[in-house]
């Protein structure tokens, strides 16, 4: 009787695998190594490709560095949910710099979800090289192979802003999501193309979902015909000074990039995007992107959801507006154009939130940031 019960196991454990396959990458790499979602280290044990960087340009230190201390607080906080880095830069200079649990400045972390405000700069920059004609051409004049009865009328803009009315289910915590299939999966396009339909019409209903962002990813890549991981190297990483190389990872060697996140990076680096955002596209004097992009990317684009612009999250809060990267367990870059200010944190757990709101620790991290930035504007 055992050894029937056994062999039952057995063949339910092999249908399983069968149905699920990308599972067995999901054990490798979260499950066995006693996590139930992804982590910011887990980059290193996926195919990735490099983001070359060039000649290093030097974040200036404020003349307060590291002078101001830290609130009883914000050192709960980053405690309790685990940062690994947090940064505070003020007039384009870093006031304030800490890092924890062993991480430094050339420390990388996986970015989650801010790569996809990244691949949001990318987009602007492959309308600016003619690339692609607007936010308003069809995704299928690149990506011809997508399905549902909307298919034919999905911009990228629809895209860009959490519009494109798939049938994606957003789920970080269920192994048997799309979410977690395109995070193990081996071929994101094949099963974007199979999997993913665009069964509402577009541009109507705020819906998060990674799928939007990458087939995104996926118009990019067959618009330049570069890999991301090369033309973010070009376009911005190179530029840009950043202080060290990074890594985007890819569904298998050589393969396509997880589009909707996983850029491997530190956070002075990342910090570099929220100074690009804050100068409108405009990089020491160089124009990567146009402005008048930047500021679609920050407006509120559908009435009801007033906290999404163009894969960047807005934001308002005690009369302070600005605008974010933001990743799976409290990766952020935050920006506050009025105090000239930008707030990095990295970490590795946040405080539960509902879909489109901000967990509590984001305006922790946000209010002490501004003292501090304040504090220094008043010395």
């Amino acid at each position: 009787m055992l050894i029937w019960a056994g062999l039952l196991v057995l063949v339910a454990v092999v249908i399983f695998f069968v149905r699920y396959p990308y599972m067995l990458r999901g054990l490798k790499h979260v499950y066995l190594k006693g996590h139930v979602t992804s982590y910011i280290s887990d980059f290193a044990g996926y195919p990735r490709r490099r983001v070359a960087n060039g000649k290093v340009q030097a974040w200036p230190e404020h003349r307060f560095y590291n002078r101001l201390p830290l609130s009883k607080r914000l050192e709960r906080f980053n405690e309790k949910y685990g940062t690994v880095a947090y940064l505070v830069i003020k007039d384009d200079s870093i006031l304030l710099e800490k890092y924890y649990k062993g991480y430094t400045a050339d420390s990388l972390s996986n970015s989650f979800s801010m790569a996809k405000s990244i691949t949001m700069l990318l987009l602007a920059k492959a309308i600016k090289d003619g690339f692609i004609r607007g936010l308003d051409q069809k995704l299928k004049d690149f990506v011809p192979g997508i399905q549902g009865p909307y298919a034919d009328s999905v911009t990228l803009r629809h895209l860009a802003m959490m519009a494109g009315g798939t049938d994606w289910d957003e789920n970080y915590y269920s192994p048997l999501s799309i979410t977690a299939e395109s995070y193990f999966s081996d071929d994101l396009d094949a099963l974007m193309l199979s999997r993913v339909h665009f069964v509402n019409p577009p541009g109507k209903r705020w819906f998060y979902s990674s799928g939007d962002t990458q087939f995104l990813g996926m118009a990019i890549v067959r618009a330049t015909g570069k890999s991301l991981a090369d033309y973010l190297s070009e376009s911005f990483w190179q530029p840009m000074g950043m202080r060290r190389e990074a890594w985007w990872n890819t569904d298998r060697p050589g393969g396509m990039e997880k589009t909707f996140c996983c850029i491997a990076s530190n956070a002075r680096d990342f910090a570099r995007f929220g100074k690009l955002m804050m100068h409108k596209g405009n990089w020491n004097g160089t124009q990567l992107v146009d402005t008048a992009l930047v500021d679609e990317m920050i407006r509120p684009q559908l009435p009801g959801m007033p906290r999404y612009g163009l894969q960047w999250w807005l934001f308002e809060h005690k009369g302070v507006r600005g605008y974010t990267m933001r990743g799976h367990l409290g990766q952020y870059v935050m920006v506050v154009p009025s105090e000239n200010t930008i707030i990095v944190r990295l970490g590795q757990r946040k405080p539960a939130s509902k879909p489109g709101t901000y967990a509590r620790d984001f305006f922790v991290y946000l209010d002490e940031g501004l003292k501090l930035a304040r504090q220094a504007g008043t010395k």
